[in-house]
């Protein structure tokens, strides 16, 4: 069953109106877009017939599902149902040659990238012109190392990119931390495939150490097991296989973030079902923050739930785990008494846009005070103006700069189609979030 992520309904920008008293809701969000993108990769690389439940359709996961179709995959999708059947190939490709066309979708290019190196023929992997400036050629030279023949075609090194594989040896590599921990997810996913196994030891510091953890829970819930010496070295034996499987994905902790910011901006209450207290999500802990901001945050096995003070206090948090969420900090940090200050997100210049300098322009362009650092920004409160706010093509732009339309009066959203990458029906389960208040 085909479909396109993109909601056809959205206008070209939307204003949102403030809620007019504290919103009390409980919300059920899609399944996890991080969960998805690793759940689809290792059941296309299993032996025999996965099930992914509560998976997430979106552009991004559209853009892994077809370009698993074009290496020969079997890939069945049932949007309504939220399911994806898929039928593994062993650890083989199919296919010889195929050209993937990836989008803006960073897990997709980068996990594809590495699970190439599996196949025996020549593979191009290009996409949007925003991901023909995403960097991937840390991914290239580790893969390099490991004997793969990867490259950057414009010598840019970033997509479109070339392998050729003659199936994957392993071996020991040396990768950079500091710009995405998906390099490393990605190597690490290959690596039970490949003959000999693999060693990765970083360079530099690792950057979204939670999301690694996540990679070696998928890679456990299909059959292959990994470990590492305290995020400096990492070991995948070979020779292991991964198994179909019955999965269920939880729901997406980055896009959670959001209606716990609406809580958290309302002073209302926010409880977001089948999220507790043992996520594997480091997006989760974006609650940790609300909670230093003087939202309540009560949190159990199977939900975590905000509830919003009179008053928002001003923070200082180092979000370099879980850096997805420093948009939507940023986005409501105007509210609250006292400055706001975002550190250690100095990779989230290489995300859909470059997103230190995108918050910056778009909170002046507020009328808000905020100084921009070279890994994160300072942001003061005081009054907001209205404004057009500009998305640069970024959904978590979009998302975040809508909650604090949810709070004070004049924010339009430009683009807001542009969510449609991991959260296609955003804006209208935003609307019912906020009816009932």
């Amino acid at each position: 069953m085909e479909m396109s992520a993109r909601s056809p309904n959205l206008p070209g920008a939307i204003e949102i109106v403030p809620v007019r008293q504290p919103v009390d809701v409980d919300v059920t969000l899609p399944g996890s877009k991080s969960y998805t993108n690793r759940a689809l990769p290792l059941a296309a690389m299993a032996t025999g017939r996965s099930v992914l439940r509560n998976a997430l359709f979106s552009d991004d996961t559209e853009h892994m599902a077809t370009a698993l179709r074009a290496l020969g995959i079997d890939v069945r999708q049932d949007p309504l149902a939220g399911t994806f059947e898929v039928i593994g190939g062993g650890g083989t490709l199919p296919a010889r040659r195929a050209n993937l066309f990836v989008g803006n979708s960073g897990t997709t290019a980068r996990f594809l990238t590495a699970m190439l190196a599996l196949g025996r023929g020549e593979f191009l992997l290009d996409g949007t012109a925003a991901m023909r400036r995403r960097p991937i050629e840390p991914l290239l030279d580790a893969l390099r190392q490991l004997g793969v023949g990867a490259n950057s075609l414009e010598g840019t090194g970033c997509p479109p990119v070339c392998v050729r594989a003659e199936g994957f040896q392993g071996g020991h590599a040396r990768l950079s931390g500091i710009e995405s921990s998906q390099y490393l997810s990605a190597l690490l996913m290959v690596g039970p495939l490949s003959r000999e196994g693999i060693e990765i030891e970083i360079v530099g510091d690792l950057v979204s150490k939670p999301y690694v953890e996540m990679t070696f829970a998928s890679m456990a819930a299909f059959g292959a097991t990994g470990e590492h010496d305290r995020y400096r070295l990492f070991r995948v034996p070979g020779g292991q296989h991964y198994t179909g499987t019955d999965y269920t994905m939880e729901p997406d902790a980055s896009a959670a973030s959001y209606f716990f910011a609406l809580g958290a901006v309302t002073g209302g209450r926010v409880r977001i079902a089948n999220l507790g207290e043992n996520s594997r999500q480091g997006d989760l802990r974006f609650v940790d923050a609300l909670e230093q901001m003087g939202c309540t945050v009560l949190r159990g096995p199977n939900f975590t739930e905000v509830r919003g003070p009179q008053r928002l206090r001003g923070v200082d948090v180092d979000m370099q785990g879980i850096s997805d969420t420093a948009p939507t900090l940023a986005a409501i940090a105007p509210l609250a008494e006292g400055p706001t200050m975002i550190r250690n997100v100095a990779h989230m210049r290489h995300k859909e846009t470059d997103r230190i300098a995108a918050l910056a322009t778009e909170l002046r362009r507020l009328g808000v005070g905020v100084e921009e650092r070279a890994d994160g920004l300072e942001i003061h409160p005081g009054p907001v103006r209205p404004a057009t706010i500009e998305t640069y093509d970024d959904h978590r732009m979009a998302m975040s700069f809508a909650l604090l339309g949810c709070a004070v009066p004049g924010v339009t959203i430009a683009n807001p189609g542009c969510v449609a990458k991991t959260f296609p029906d955003f804006f209208e389960r935003l609307a019912r979030a906020t009816a009932v208040a």
